[in-house]
């Protein structure tokens, strides 16, 4: 007998996060069970929800007994988390100077030129103001 067919890591977080990203205001564990179809227990939605505040993904504020649960402000939608998750694992790094320059080398041409622009447009030109320089093969310089 096959039992029940478990979920890719990360596919709760995602699913609670979608309504929670949906929403225009905090929701309660019940209302997020609710609007992923109930299929949830509501201690599994609360663990869920626990996890992703400890993680500084979500904000909480008390609703009588219970939190309305929102997704903090650097994750308000799926490129916010995305970039929030990027910077942690950065800061678990020392060498952040090899870990970046094996990031950005291993970017397609495509993506390297987008960050050249965004690098450029945000830190005003990328010599001598802080941004990476980068040579041709996304090696930092």
């Amino acid at each position: 007998m096959i039992g029940p067919q478990r979920r890719h890591p990360g596919e709760l977080e995602a699913g609670v996060l979608a309504v929670l990203w949906a929403g225009n205001r905090g929701l309660t564990p019940g209302d997020i069970q609710h609007a992923l179809g109930g299929d949830l227990a509501r201690t599994t939605v609360n663990t869920i929800l626990s996890r992703l505040y400890e993680k500084g993904v979500v904000v909480r504020t008390r609703v009588g007994r219970a939190f309305a649960y929102a997704p903090a402000q650097e994750a308000q939608d799926a490129p916010g988390l995305a970039a929030r998750r990027m910077r942690s694992e950065l800061e678990k790094e020392e060498d952040r100077q090899t870990v970046l320059a094996r990031f950005v080398s291993g970017l397609s041409e495509d993506d390297e030129q987008l960050l050249r622009s965004l690098l450029s447009e945000g830190q005003g030109g990328a010599d001598g103001d802080g941004a990476a320089d980068l040579d041709g093969a996304g090696e930092a310089r």
